[in-house]
C-alpha cells in the first residue's frame, strides 16, 4: 500500500514528479535541490546568469515541469536579476528584472504550478502576469519573509504533497503553520474548490485565495 508518493519511487520510479528549479543568484537552491530529490523528486537545476537564460528556459523552447521554484530575491513587486552592463547587457531582451511586462512576453508555461521563494512576489498584478502566460498556478509571499523561511516555505509545501495533498490543501497547511508562513498566497487561473473552515468556496481567476 502506498502512503507516500516516495514509495512509488522505492517501488521502482525514478520520479514522481519534476520541477524546474531556477536559480537566480540565491542560496537557498541549491540545499533546496537535495532535499527535493530526497523526496522522490527529479529537479532540472538552472542557474540563471543573464535573462536570455531564463527565456531558454522558461520562454516555450522547451517543455517546461509541472512544478517551476524560482529562487530569487524580490524588490518593487518584480523578481530581480543579475546585473549586467556594456555589450552583454545590449543583448538581452530585457534586463534588471522581471516585472508583469517582461513575465507576459517572453515567459510560456504548460499549465505548470509555480512557486516563487522572492520577497514581495505574491502580489495580483505579478501573478496575474504569470496565469496569463499558462501557469495553472501561482504561489508567492505578499511581504518578505526570512531567507530560511522561504527554504522552509519550498519543503514544507512539497512535503504534503508527497503525502498526497492537493496543492491546495498543501499551500493551506503552509500558510496556517505559523505567521511567518501566513504571507504565502496562491492565485489559480481557473475556479477550484475547496473544502475547509466555512466550508467550499471558489478561486477565480487572479482572485487571492484568502483561505490559503
Amino acid at each position: 500500500m502506498i502512503v507516500s508518493r516516495i514509495d512509488e519511487v522505492s517501488q521502482g520510479r525514478l520520479a514522481w514528479t519534476t520541477v524546474d528549479l531556477i536559480d537566480i543568484e540565491d542560496s537557498t537552491a541549491l540545499p533546496l535541490r537535495n532535499a527535493l530529490e530526497q523526496f522522490g523528486i527529479q529537479v532540472n537545476y538552472v542557474a540563471i546568469g543573464q535573462p536570455r537564460h531564463l527565456v531558454a528556459v522558461l520562454g516555450g523552447e522547451r517543455p517546461v515541469a509541472p512544478y517551476v521554484i524560482v529562487c530569487c530575491h524580490g524588490v518593487d513587486d518584480s523578481i530581480v536579476l543579475p546585473e549586467l552592463g556594456g555589450e552583454l547587457a545590449a543583448q538581452q531582451p530585457f534586463n534588471g528584472k522581471l516585472g508583469p511586462a517582461e513575465v507576459r512576453q517572453h515567459l510560456r508555461f504548460q499549465g505548470s504550478a509555480v512557486l516563487s521563494l522572492g520577497c514581495d512576489t505574491g502580489n495580483a498584478e505579478l501573478a496575474r502576469a504569470f496565469l496569463d502566460s499558462g501557469a495553472n498556478h501561482y504561489i508567492a509571499p505578499t511581504d518578505s519573509p526570512y531567507g530560511h523561511a522561504s527554504l522552509f516555505a519550498a519543503l514544507y509545501l512539497f512535503y504534503e504533497l508527497t503525502q498526497e495533498r492537493s496543492l491546495e490543501e498543501a499551500v493551506r497547511r503552509l500558510s496556517g503553520h505559523d505567521d511567518e508562513l501566513a504571507m504565502w498566497r496562491m492565485y489559480s487561473a481557473q475556479p477550484i474548490r475547496q473544502s475547509g473552515v466555512g466550508g467550499s468556496h471558489q478561486l477565480r481567476t487572479g482572485e487571492l485565495n484568502s483561505g490559503l
